[in-house]
């Protein structure tokens, strides 16, 4: 009998990397959603064998999904396959009745134990095939993947630095003139002022600039969290702001280094402003560039009002040199 596979992940890349991994000589048919809202559908009409599950999802993400398979009284093998590595989210999804954790990227191996593991009476087809989806990828699909397992690597590296669970939004992956990144910065900054911290970055030809941002309020929060001595001096505050801005900015770093091939070296943290308002920051910013490919995370941390804001400034030239050492990502069966 076919067996039936359901793929549940808002990345198109991700989807067709994860089909890819599948046995070409198993006999299945595989289908493919884009948020959890879309699996429930997908489940709800036809009889499903195992899913696979990513977690940062728009409409439903997958601890929602989870949640209504349980409500429903569904029983179908779930298979987690995430960039968002924290203990907590593994144990989260366990107790949502996932049978299984795995980091992204996944191999073609570790997908082949899961198919005996969890159908062990899967069959082989008389011919092999590639399972993977015919639709072609773009740029933006491929950045905002890669994107999505860094930003996962930086937040595991918060969580277990602070003890806490990290709630990571969908990434922002855009081109952005000089005037609409100082909206974005303004945006974040609403009402508050705010603290950033800047360090460049570079390696074999790609380089930019890291920000991190964070409120006034999260700097305070954020003291009595890691319990940092609190006499009011602006040197504990800078200190810390050092510190989560190493943590995030040079896990996030290796992450896009780990799937790139390259490693980059970073500069010294430098101090774009303390309790200012955004556009104080925005003049600090001391990029030649006119253009740049800005990516946006955003981290909360759980039970708080604690966030934290990254943008990586990727200088325009740079853009045909990450693209030839991700093209692999591309690469057609």
């Amino acid at each position: 009998m076919t067996t039936q596979i359901l793929i549940t992940d808002d990345s198109a890349l991700a989807r067709k990397q994860l089909a890819r991994t599948l046995p070409k000589d198993l006999d299945a048919e595989v289908h493919f959603a884009e948020n959890g809202k879309v699996a429930l559908d997908v489940l709800n009409s036809q009889s499903i064998d195992i899913m696979f599950l990513d977690l940062t999802m728009p409409e439903l993400d997958g601890y929602q999904t989870l949640e209504a398979m349980q409500a429903a009284g569904m029983t179908v093998p779930v298979v987690v396959v995430s960039g968002d590595i924290q203990p907590l989210a593994q144990q989260q999804v366990l107790e949502r009745g996932a049978k299984d954790f795995v980091k992204k990227p996944i191999s073609r191996e570790r997908v082949e134990a899961l198919i005996k593991a969890y159908l062990p009476t899967a069959t082989a087809s008389e011919t092999e095939r590639s399972h993977a989806p015919k639709e072609k990828l773009s740029r933006r699909d491929i950045y905002m993947e890669v994107v999505n397992i860094a930003m996962g690597q930086a937040a595991d590296k918060l969580a277990r630095h602070c003890g806490v669970f990290v709630h990571m939004p969908l990434p922002q992956v855009n081109v952005f003139e000089v005037t609409e990144l100082t909206m974005t910065i303004r945006h974040l900054a609403q009402s508050d002022t705010m603290n950033g911290v800047c360090q460049g970055f570079s390696g074999e030809g790609i380089a930019g600039e890291a920000l991190m941002l964070i409120s006034d309020s999260s700097i305070s929060d954020m003291i009595d969290l890691l319990d940092y001595p609190d006499d009011g001096s602006l040197d504990n505050e800078l200190e810390l702001l050092v510190d989560i801005s190493n943590i995030l900015i040079s896990a996030f770093l290796r992450g896009l280094g780990e799937q790139a091939a390259l490693e980059f070296s970073q500069s010294y943290p430098a101090l774009m402003g303390q309790h200012v308002e955004a556009d104080h920051l925005i003049a600090a910013m001391k990029g030649s560039w006119k253009r740049t490919v800005t990516i946006e995370v955003s981290y909360q941390i759980d039970g708080t009002e604690i966030k934290c804001d990254l943008l990586l400034l990727l200088l325009d030239e740079s853009l045909p040199l990450l693209d030839a050492k991700l093209a692999y990502l591309m690469d057609e069966e």
